[in-house]
């Protein structure tokens, strides 16, 4: 979940304020000896998106990292750094770039990178297809998924410092 509290068009700056809650799910060889669920992870975070020049855009995503293990109760945290550079398609709503994700944490920094891309599906439908490379994570491989992504749509405001129209949600 995430809400874009500010948008200023003419500085190509907007900053955001969000939260994911992610459920551990067990690993399946260990389904019968344990729960389905194994913990919680929650991930409160500060978006500062900036449009470096026309069609290049920079976000840096940061906060706090709690995990929770249900088998022993024990509680970890870490600080989650992620910066990311887009190059977005002109005349549309997709992208390619890079995201450098970083977490601080039990006196280490692990890194993966992550290179991406976003296509647009329909109106306010898109796919996002993500590629994980680990630069110092022991206990992670290539990985790869897929983001759903829903925007929907607003009717335009007129920021009447601005002059010019924003939607309210979008982060760019």
């Amino acid at each position: 979940m995430q809400w874009t509290f500010l948008v200023k068009p003419k500085a190509g700056l907007s900053l955001a304020l969000g939260t994911i809650n992610e459920l551990l799910i067990q690993d399946f060889n260990r389904l019968t000896k344990d729960q389905l669920v194994a913990g919680n992870v929650i991930n409160p975070f500060l978006v500062v998106a900036k449009r470096l020049v026309t069609d290049w855009h920079s976000l840096v995503y940061a906060g706090p990292k709690f995990s929770n293990n249900f088998k022993t109760r024990d509680w970890q945290n870490s600080m989650e750094v992620n910066t990311n550079y887009h190059y977005v398609i002109p005349d549309t709503e997709n992208y390619v770039g890079i995201e450098f994700n970083k977490s601080f944490g039990r006196g280490e920094l692990d890194m993966v990178i992550r290179p991406q891309m976003r296509l647009v599906i329909h109106d306010s439908l898109m796919i996002g297809i993500v590629s994980g490379i680990p630069v110092s994570k022991e206990s992670e491989r290539l990985s790869s998924f897929l983001r759903l992504i829903y925007e929907p749509r607003h009717k335009k405001i007129i920021n009447q410092q601005d002059e010019e129209p924003v939607r309210s949600l979008e982060l760019f």
